[in-house]
């Protein structure tokens, strides 16, 4: 990838985050606030991004555009959208849709309530495996040689005083979750953000995805969110008989 695009791309990603000066560029990349400048108004003219009164620089309308058409080309996303949406309002909770690409577990979708307080993960990014509802309920149901790949070389960073933090209490975990048929995320990537996720299978009956809600601890507990279990496995049942799968 040449210096421009990749420095274009992660112009961008910081965008996404917030407007951004561009003297907060210019030190990102460490050159001189000219040159930050300029790419920006290159991003300008494609439409990518645009300046704001305050002089700074956010992302550009063309992007939402661009963002929404491509979003339509994923079938995944396509056909759980209309379900997710329902879940969130039913639930009025932050909904996720995950799966397996290119060995990694993303984030597919992410339905928000109107209000709510936004949470950090965002569509296309990857899932932090051993921290997070639909990572693990995505890999505990997954062919077990397609799990050894996902985990290979996998580093258990500890975030908080839940998180797991070795392969063989992993390994637990995910027997653990097997058995009951759902997965939890206990405050392990932020102490105070919850969630339980639920398998969704594919038309042979695998299992690379998986559906979650997730809320803050002071507006819903773990043990409250369990209570939404029945609906969320509706959905992903729903979903996956979308999908093709029919016991």
């Amino acid at each position: 990838m040449s210096q421009a695009v990749e420095r274009a791309i992660q112009i961008m990603e910081m965008l996404s985050e917030g407007p951004q000066h561009p003297t907060a560029i210019a030190e990102r990349f460490g050159v001189h606030r000219t040159t930050a400048l300029r790419l920006l108004q290159d991003l300008c003219r494609g439409g990518l991004a645009r300046k704001r009164e305050d002089g700074t620089f956010a992302v550009g309308y063309r992007l939402a555009g661009l963002a929404q058409a491509a979003l339509e080309q994923f079938d995944l996303r396509a056909i759980a959208h209309p379900f997710l949406v329902e879940l969130g309002r039913k639930l009025r909770a932050t909904v996720h849709i995950a799966t397996v690409e290119d060995g990694r577990v993303i984030y597919v979708d992410k339905i928000e309530p109107q209000g709510g307080v936004r949470l950090y993960s965002q569509i296309g990014k990857p899932v932090v495996l051993h921290s997070s509802g639909v990572g693990k309920a995505i890999l505990a149901f997954m062919p077990e040689q397609e799990r050894a790949e996902l985990l290979d070389g996998h580093v258990y960073e500890r975030f908080t005083d839940t998180t797991v933090t070795t392969a063989d209490a992993f390994a637990a975990r995910l027997r653990d979750i097997r058995a009951r048929g759902w997965a939890e995320d206990d405050g392990e990537y932020e102490s105070f953000v919850n969630c339980v996720a639920v398998p969704v299978r594919d038309g042979t009956g695998t299992v690379s995805t998986a559906v979650s809600v997730t809320a803050l601890k002071a507006q819903a507990d773990l043990t409250a969110l369990q209570g939404h279990l029945p609906a969320i496995r509706h959905t992903a049942q729903t979903i996956s008989r979308a999908l093709g799968w029919t016991q």
